[in-house]
């Protein structure tokens, strides 16, 4: 069978570095981005390893067997759905496969790039041998594969790609998906720094371990700023998400996990008549995000964001 499934970029819109100590965040998939992983398996005559997946990523020019390769990130996720569907080179229906995985998703931009990977990776495996793969299970798969890029993830990544629907997530509760949210006028820019998410991640819970009294007064502060928002989004109340992503930028300034690059971009933004502006993501580097009033206003933001030096900038309506 020759398949070809592919998953979307994502952003958080609210609640991220809280979202790992217990408070709610809202994340957005963005399937109208042109930026898309993909996976494509193909039948393939393996004389050397007949009970083998053969890794083909031509973005990070890796070839190479699963099996053979057991520690990277996309061994992992084929080999773990295979063991997932229960399906083993002793099947009678197992046919040696190449898996060609390719994403145009900014690496280490805090706009879901491995978790994206991952879930299509899923899919696409799961999809070879014909066999249904479920937002859940994929979610929980790439969540162990986000375990190794980034330590102590949230897990609001892979279950908003995977669901690719608003999510209001808080770990440990199934994610609750917001039907009736608002579509949003949103530009995104991409400082062009890539950090991994890992190092911020780190950092804040080092603080909090030192001095956990200030890190949850600030975790609360996020958490209720996140509560906000989740009304605002579904009331279609524009200006006051806005407002609400700006006081969510000031909280993870404080968290110190922002960056001159992402607060020159934000406060670009805003001059340029954004409702509202704030990092996304880890942080330290990576991508940001503005509320437009509407697409006029988005292609105005758009320049300022280039002109203010973002790397790459990306619109999306919701």
């Amino acid at each position: 069978m020759n398949v070809t499934e592919s998953a979307c970029a994502k952003i958080i819109l609210c609640g991220e570095h809280a979202v790992v100590y217990g408070r709610p965040a809202i994340a957005l998939p963005l399937p109208d981005l042109r930026a898309r992983a993909t996976a494509s398996p193909r039948p393939a005559a393996h004389d050397m390893h007949p009970d083998d997946v053969e890794i083909i990523a031509p973005d990070i020019g890796a070839r190479y067997w699963a099996r053979q390769q057991p520690g990277r990130p996309l061994a992992t996720i084929v080999t773990n759905t295979l063991a997932f569907l229960g399906i083993t080179p002793e099947d009678a229906n197992w046919r040696p496969f190449n898996l060609t995985v390719q994403s145009d998703i900014p690496v280490s931009s805090n706009l879901g790039s491995g978790a994206a990977v991952s879930i299509c990776a899923a899919r696409a495996t799961a999809a070879f041998f014909g066999r249904p793969l479920s937002a859940t299970d994929a979610s929980a798969l790439a969540f162990e594969v986000e375990r190794m890029h980034h330590g102590t993830p949230s897990g609001i990544d892979n279950t908003v790609i995977a669901h690719e629907q608003p999510v209001w997530f808080i770990r440990g509760n199934a994610p609750e998906i917001l039907s009736g949210a608002a579509h949003l006028p949103l530009v995104i820019g991409d400082t062009g720094r890539s950090v991994s998410t890992r190092i911020p991640v780190g950092d804040v819970r080092a603080a909090w371990q030192r001095d956990p009294t200030p890190m949850e007064q600030r975790f609360d502060e996020i958490g209720a700023i996140a509560h906000a928002a989740r009304a605002a989004l579904l009331a279609g109340d524009l200006p006051g998400l806005g407002a609400l992503m700006n006081a969510n930028h000031a909280a993870l300034q404080g968290l110190t996990v922002s960056a001159d690059s992402l607060d020159a971009l934000c406060e670009a933004a805003r001059t340029a008549g954004a409702l509202g502006a704030k990092m996304s993501g880890g942080g330290r580097g990576g991508a940001m995000l503005a509320l437009a009033r509407d697409a006029a206003d988005a292609a105005t933001i758009d320049a300022a964001l280039r002109a203010a030096g973002a790397a790459r900038v990306l619109r999306s309506q919701g």
